[in-house]
């Protein structure tokens, strides 16, 4: 099953596992978005996936791909504003 840690930009000790069979990750200018294909009940309809979750890019420091099956390791770095 997909599962990302999403590790935050202030470590504060709050990072976010998030998982499901049919999880995606899309990274934007702006905002990561996890998001589904189907009809789940309670989800943001965007083109046509649903969105999970989304977190504005300033606040994650990285995105990880953590299935139990599968190496830890990062995937396209969210842009840092300078």
């Amino acid at each position: 099953m997909p599962a990302y840690l999403i590790v935050h930009t202030e470590r504060r000790g709050d990072d976010t596992v998030i998982e499901d069979p049919d999880l995606t990750v899309e990274f934007g200018d702006t905002w990561v978005l996890f998001h589904t294909q189907g009809q789940p009940e309670g989800r943001v309809l965007y083109g046509e996936q649903h969105v999970v979750l989304a977190v504005p890019v300033a606040q994650v420091h990285r995105v990880e791909r953590v299935d139990e099956d599968q190496d830890p390791e990062p995937l396209e770095p969210a842009p840092q504003k300078e």
